[in-house]
């Protein structure tokens, strides 16, 4: 298959020097190329900022806010039989970022936010996408509830679900703990173990989904 896979953070900035993020490492989108590659798929990879060696013998294109993931996702989707959306994108971003620094006076500064646009959400929508859907669910809370709620809203053949509020699995962490749930209502539990790991069960529900 020729699988696009997304993986890391985004960052929304908020002047030349300051943005938005979140803890992704990238490490669990990065596996996931890397394992895909070595099981034969071809494999685009689309980045947001790391600090980690891209995968051998992918294609990466780095990307740095939401809206360019977006773009990203959008222009590349064509012709993948696959889409895996690990990546944490940011779910909102400063409406008015600064062109020069911000200096210190003000007691308080109050950012104003947006929503960016939901590249997951789109798949099915704008980008007509009709390939094998990948989701992520990075939950602190009702894990699986949230991930069969993204699963129907989103048109996703899978959404791997892992809990972002344990200290030894997910972000900063180079091991995790999903759940991969299927539209066919089917349940995998993998338990703790290295990303590269959790990386090839996921690929394997995948042909597995993808062979039906």
């Amino acid at each position: 298959m020729r699988i696009l896979i997304t993986a890391g953070p985004t960052r929304e900035a908020i002047d030349p020097v300051r943005y938005i993020s979140n803890r992704s490492s990238g490490r669990m989108g990065y596996a996931l190329a890397a394992q895909a590659h070595a099981r034969g798929h071809e494999v685009l990879l689309v980045s947001g900022p790391v600090g980690i060696v891209s995968p051998e013998g992918c294609e990466k294109v780095a990307v740095e806010s939401a809206q360019e993931m977006f773009d990203a996702v959008e222009r590349l989707v064509d012709g993948c039989e696959a889409v895996v959306m690990s990546a944490a994108v940011a779910d909102y971003a400063p409406v008015h970022p600064q062109r020069q620094k911000i200096k210190k006076s003000a007691d308080d500064l109050v950012l104003e936010l947006a929503k960016t646009r939901d590249i997951l959400a789109a798949m099915r929508g704008e980008f007509k996408f009709k390939g094998l859907l990948v989701g992520f669910a990075a939950e602190t809370e009702n894990m699986r509830g949230n991930a069969l709620e993204k699963m129907r809203g989103k048109g996703c053949d899978l959404v791997v679900a892992n809990d972002v509020s344990r200290s030894d699995i997910g972000f900063d962490s180079e091991y995790n703990a999903v759940i991969i749930f299927g539209a066919d209502g089917s349940e995998q539990i993998v338990s703790r173990q290295l990303k590269q790991d959790v990386a090839i069960s996921i690929l394997a529900a995948m042909e597995s989904a993808a062979a039906k």
